[in-house]
């Protein structure tokens, strides 16, 4: 087949491609919903009406999380490789849903939620590795990057879906709010990963009926020849008939990890995601209590519940236009005759410059929150942006078959990087939090208790350890001690994120200076 002209074949050419995007953003929007509502329940897990836990143990749930993210996917792309993205992708989500169920019925105790957290992660695992497999199946190398951001967005599009359900299911069967539990027996933080977990089920009808490879579709009519021929037009080997391809495509076949860790290729992509990937980990997991703890201490707990949602609502709606036009970015270039990998990396570039933005939030946060909320905005947009064009860069040097592989041990490593950021988060937000209590109890503001001692001071029991019970200005003196030696470890946070995407692209460029596909595993 000759190179197809774009224009001359688009009022021809089926676009059923672009439902298989919006399926894989369906998946997406389930998978980060999930994923994030334990996000919204952080400040209820380690509040005193609630589990009790510290920063600390709450990390060590994320962390768990992750690691069972990492671990598994190593296995899950070579699966994905093996048995096809449509019974892998589907075999995930119900892994992941019934995970969440069982999170609602542990219990309060660390130990019970980490074993559900741990099943949940492993079963999470698997979408990302199956979505970018099932771009490469059904988009040209012009157009992956696009693709992976629109489903990509779906990380967002959960994310602000949680920002707005978790609060309000919380708070509609919780007793410490005055409100009764669901049937009686359920409390809300429960209501919460059983409603959010049943929804992956509606995900499952549509991916049983419209999914299937680009092959079976052209047979059954949802795509044309001239749809088929561009999805593949990116073949060295014009002469294999349809049918072929068909065979091909339609017998999974076998990828060895251990093989895919040799290629320079491999790691440049695991430096990319090892770096980045705990950023958008930390904004998930973190950025509710931030908003809470930097900016919400005054404000009664309606106002401080808003305050909390809506900016997180907009930092994740905002995000999304990173992950779709930063797609979009390299295509541009190609489209006036750059280089493939050449038009990714200076896209990549061009996008690692604005997290660095965030060197500044805690400045910016003394002008108010809406300064803080529109760095973070913007580093989180970055990120998808990157996010996105990180992820095409495994489809433009790898064959199909082996990009499931290699995208599970990149998602691996981001995962491991996940792992770190967030046991930093939370020991510097407990090391914090306590050397501020400490200087509040130095200047006689507050008296740690046998029922309260000083690793238990938070925001919330502040009242039950102040020196005077009656005297408010000695009570908002030991909350600003505290709040400003929170900020620090903030500050360290950000600090350490807005580096992390010009440190992970000189290494790639490092490692693959220039294009060189991987031809051997032909």
């Amino acid at each position: 087949m000759s190179t197809l002209n774009t224009q001359s074949i688009s009022s021809t050419m089926t676009k059923y491609r672009w439902t298989i995007a919006g399926l894989l953003l369906f998946s997406t929007t389930v998978n980060y919903m999930d994923r994030n509502v334990i996000g919204y329940l952080k400040d209820y897990f380690c509040s005193t009406n609630g589990f009790g836990w510290s920063a600390t143990d709450f990390s060590i749930l994320t962390s768990v999380f992750t690691a069972f993210y990492a671990t598994f996917t190593l296995f899950t792309g070579y699966i994905i490789d093996k048995i096809g993205t449509k019974i892998g992708l589907a075999a995930s989500l119900i892994i992941w849903s019934i995970a969440g169920i069982i999170s609602a019925f542990v219990g309060k105790g660390l130990g019970g939620q980490i074993a559900a957290r741990g099943l949940f992660g492993a079963g999470e695992s698997a979408n990302f590795p199956a979505s970018i497999k099932t771009v490469a199946e059904w988009f040209p190398k012009k157009e992956r990057a696009l693709a992976t951001g629109i489903f990509n967005s779906g990380s967002n599009i959960g994310a602000m879906i949680c920002a707005l359900l978790i609060p309000m299911i919380l708070a509609a069967w919780n007793p410490s709010e005055g409100t009764s539990l669901f049937l009686g027996i359920f409390h809300g933080w429960q209501m919460a990963f059983i409603i959010t977990s049943l929804i992956g089920f509606i995900w499952l009808i549509f991916w049983q009926k419209l999914y299937a490879s680009p092959s079976q579709m052209l047979q059954r009519g949802k795509i044309n020849q001239v749809e088929y021929n561009y999805i593949n037009s990116d073949e060295t080997i014009n002469k294999t008939s349809a049918k072929e391809k068909e065979v091909a495509t339609a017998t999974p076949q076998k990828v060895s990890w251990l093989k895919m860790l040799t290629y320079k290729q491999t790691w440049s992509f695991v430096v990319g995601k090892f770096f980045t990937d705990g950023i958008w980990w930390f904004l998930l997991f973190w950025l509710p209590t931030y908003i809470q703890q930097q900016f919400c201490q005054n404000l009664d707990p309606v106002e401080s519940k808003h305050i909390v949602m809506y900016s997180t609502f907009i930092v994740y709606g905002i995000a999304i236009i990173g992950s779709v036009y930063g797609g979009s970015i390299p295509m541009s270039f190609m489209n006036k005759g750059w280089e493939t990998y050449k038009a990714r990396m200076t896209s990549l570039v061009i996008i690692a410059f604005f997290p660095l933005l965030l060197i500044g939030t805690q400045y910016a946060a003394s002008f108010g929150l809406v300064a803080a909320v529109a760095i973070i905005s913007i580093a989180g947009a970055a990120h998808q942006a990157w996010s996105a064009n990180l992820f095409t860069t495994v489809s433009d040097m790898f064959p199909k078959k082996a990009v499931g592989t290699v995208t599970g041990i990149g998602a691996a490593a981001g995962g491991l990087g996940g792992v770190l950021i967030q046991i930093l988060a939370g020991r510097l937000e407990d090391s914090y939090r306590i050397k501020g209590v400490m200087q509040a109890v130095h200047s006689g503001l507050i008296k740690a208790t046998a029922s309260v001692p000083v690793d238990k001071i938070k925001f919330g029991n502040l009242k039950e350890v102040i020196a005077d019970p009656n005297n408010t200005t000695m009570l908002n003196q030991a909350s600003h001690l505290i709040q400003s030696n929170v900020s620090i470890g903030y500050g360290i946070m950000f600090t350490t994120c807005a580096f992390a995407y010009l440190l992970a692209w000189v290494i790639m460029k490092i490692l693959v200076p220039k294009y060189n596909p991987i031809t051997d595993l032909d």
